[in-house]
């Protein structure tokens, strides 16, 4: 909608509808009523049926109302600061930069504290040394901190895993440890009684294995997952962990992740 042409004394002036300045700035309709009610900001004009119509100066005085309002400058503060007859425009501005140095050095504070909060949190995991032995025992649960980071530090999917880890309590991380013992217990008997990873109960484990990570860490849809599983077989070190368990584990975990993904559709 283009905005309405009005003359004045052979003048061309420009006037705006009170929807379209509420569109303009960002705010609704009901705010610019309350703001003409209280004369905090009366329209200019008005059309021939009465309805309001703002000026370009209308337009200055509510971006000077925005900006004290964004600073948390209560309606009767802002009107007096804008009334003020002692204070020209120029004024207004400098007042407006010191306002916004002080929130730039609050906001770089703020920044500077989340940040070092960041760093002691390299893994989300919110425990003592005592407590992490506690719950992980010899191994270390940051052992592949970096990498993860190096790998995966951009991505939604590691910070929702950091956002998780961050919140969970040291009886958290023991239940976490011991389904995945138990996990680590029931697929090792899965494999000494022969059942190929093709199979039903070797499906449901991957599957079991998939719902944890979603479960605890972040969502894991099966092509996630069939990624997961050629990387504990690609990296020597992630080879090396479910091996542990019983040899062959992790190749024989990652055909039973194709197989469950495949099962699924």
């Amino acid at each position: 909608m283009e905005p309405e042409r009005t003359h004045t004394e052979g003048a061309e002036d420009v006037s705006y509808s009170v929807g379209q300045v509420a569109g303009f700035a960002g705010i609704t309709v009901r705010t610019l009523h309350h703001y003409d009610e209280i004369g905090l900001l009366v329209p200019g004009g008005r059309s021939h049926a009465g309805h309001r119509r703002y000026d370009d100066t209308d337009l200055d005085r509510l971006q000077q109302i925005l900006f004290y309002r964004e600073l948390g400058f209560p309606l009767e503060e802002v009107a007096a600061l804008l009334d003020d007859p002692a204070a020209d425009p120029r004024a207004h501005l400098r007042r407006q930069h010191a306002l916004l140095t002080a929130r730039i050095e609050k906001l770089q504070k703020m920044a500077a504290a989340v940040e070092h909060a960041m760093e002691a949190r390299t893994m989300g995991i919110d425990l003592t040394p005592e407590e992490k032995f506690e719950v992980f025992g010899d191994k270390d649960p940051e052992q592949y901190a970096e990498e993860a980071e190096a790998r995966w530090g951009g991505t939604e999917t590691y910070a929702e895993s950091q956002r998780r880890a961050a919140r969970y309590t040291k009886e958290d991380w023991k239940r976490i440890q011991a389904e995945v013992d138990a996990w680590n217990e029931r697929y090792a008997a899965l494999m000494a009684a022969g059942e190929p990873p093709t199979g039903e109960a070797a499906m449901d484990l991957a599957e079991e294995h998939r719902r944890h990570i979603g479960t605890w860490y972040f969502d894991c849809p099966y092509e996630m997952h069939r990624g997961l599983g050629e990387m504990y077989v690609s990296d020597e070190r992630f080879k090396a962990f479910y091996d542990s368990v019983r040899p062959g584990l992790a190749e024989h975990l990652e055909a039973a992740i194709r197989a469950n993904a495949d099962r699924r559709g």
